[in-house]
């Protein structure tokens, strides 16, 4: 290596710590001020309510709004955590939904068919787009371990159809 690229190479390496010096010789240390509450909103896990989803069974699906409403014009954003053994009838949105699957595993499907062995598993941390006025279905099927919670956002009103509104909007699976 010629003495100018060893040079080069020195520089290069030395840059960065020459560089953060000042701050450590300053003898001050950068502090940080309280949390303003009224600015960064928090709700531990205990602090978040869930509810039965109305016209479902106990223990088949819950719901947590988080931030806004599915009814009402605006962004919303909810936490939806379905139980082994229960999925969704077939039906359709107005508008898109993002969902980022948080804990457990969602089974999730697309289509008029309602058919759970076609289920497609998707693990925390997975992302789905349901697009909207797209027919689908999903829950967590009866050999599930334990529930899954999605994040689910998007704009309202979602206006939300089953397929077939003779029928209830879950299955037991």
């Amino acid at each position: 290596m010629t003495d100018d690229a060893q040079a080069f190479r020195r520089d290069v390496l030395l840059a960065p710590l020459l560089a953060a010096l000042p701050l450590t010789l300053g003898g001050t240390l950068a502090k940080a001020g309280k949390l303003d509450p009224t600015q960064t909103i928090i709700r531990l896990p205990n602090q978040i309510d869930w509810n039965s989803q109305a016209g479902f069974p106990p223990q088949s699906v819950d719901m947590a709004p988080l931030w806004g409403t599915t009814t009402q014009p605006g962004l919303y954003l909810t936490l939806v955590r379905w139980h082994p053994g229960y999925m969704s009838a077939p039906h359709t949105y107005e508008t898109d939904r993002l969902c980022v699957v948080v804990s457990g595993t969602w089974w999730v499907n697309s289509g008029a068919d309602f058919d759970p062995a076609s289920t497609v598993p998707v693990p925390a941390g997975s992302f789905v787009h349901r697009v909207a006025r797209t027919p689908h279905y999903d829950g967590v099927r009866a050999d599930g371990r334990e529930p899954a919670v999605i994040a689910i956002s998007g704009m309202a009103p979602v206006g939300q159809k089953w397929l077939d509104p003779a029928t209830p909007g879950w299955r037991k699976v």
